[in-house]
């Protein structure tokens, strides 16, 4: 299964409840009702560890959000994401909020439960 992971900052004027609201009215139903879309889920960042060839330690996190979207494909996402509701309707309301993303984009080679 394909992934697409999206970190990001909102920006400083932006208050926690006010996205928070905005995610579960608008955002989320959007997201996860795109034809491409297996699950998506939103998470806050709670905290990070960081290992440069030593014994991993705690850091503070660059981002403050994470986005996780199961994906059909990365294709048929892409597709998606140049619908006129993604391009011409989310994406400019999606930067009025966030200050800063980065997305990594994946492909699933292990899975277990348990």
């Amino acid at each position: 299964m394909a992934k697409q992971l999206v970190l990001y900052n909102l920006k400083d004027n932006v208050r926690e409840e006010d996205f928070v609201k905005w995610v579960r009215d608008y955002k989320g139903p959007l997201i996860a009702g795109l034809s491409s879309v297996n699950r998506y889920t939103l998470t806050w960042v709670k905290g990070a560890v960081k290992a440069d060839g030593g014994p991993p330690g705690a850091i503070e996190s660059p981002y403050r959000l994470a986005g996780i979207v199961d994906v059909t494909s990365l294709e048929a996402y892409a597709k998606d994401q140049e619908s006129p509701i993604y391009k011409e309707e989310f994406m400019p309301l999606f930067k009025e909020w966030v200050k800063n993303f980065l997305i990594l984009k994946g492909e699933e080679f292990f899975d277990q439960v348990g």
